[in-house]
Order: structure tokens, then C-alpha cells, then sequence
């Protein structure tokens, strides 16, 4: 298993969460920096490879963006097949 943060899984990770923020045409990186009482930074460094996320601060994500975490799991298994 790689650790690496440009492998695959890693790479759909980040650009599911990254559809899932441009899927509402209102939520740019700043919005939802905004909602989640972070930096823009923070949004540009995860979905650009340069930060890593856990699982809170993925399940916070997906609460932003009102993504159950049951839809998400399906989305990210889908999307690494």
C-alpha cells in the first residue's frame, strides 16, 4: 500500500472532493473556506496534492457541501474502480 500523497486513490480522493464543491456553482474555494472557518489556502493545498486530510476533516467537507458520507464512500469507491 503506497503512502504517497500523488498515488491514485489519493489523486480521486481529491478530485472527488473537488466535483463535489464545483458541482454548486456557488461554492468556490473561498466560500467554503469560509464555511469551514479555514484559510482558502486550505482548500487549494488539499485539492492540489500539497495537504493531506483525515477523516474528520473530510466528513466536515462533505457536511459543507451537504454530502452524506454514505454518498461520498459510494462516489470515492466508484471513482477508484
Amino acid at each position: 500500500m503506497s503512502n504517497k500523497l500523488w498515488d491514485n486513490n489519493r489523486a480521486q480522493l481529491r478530485a472527488l472532493l473537488k466535483k463535489l464543491r464545483e458541482d454548486d456553482p456557488h461554492v468556490n474555494q473561498t466560500e467554503l473556506a469560509k464555511m469551514l472557518g479555514r484559510p482558502q489556502s486550505y482548500i487549494s493545498k488539499y485539492e492540489n496534492g500539497e495537504r493531506k486530510l483525515d477523516y474528520v476533516e473530510i466528513t466536515e467537507i462533505c457536511k459543507a457541501l451537504n454530502v452524506s458520507m454514505q454518498r461520498f464512500n459510494k462516489l470515492y469507491e466508484e471513482s477508484i474502480q
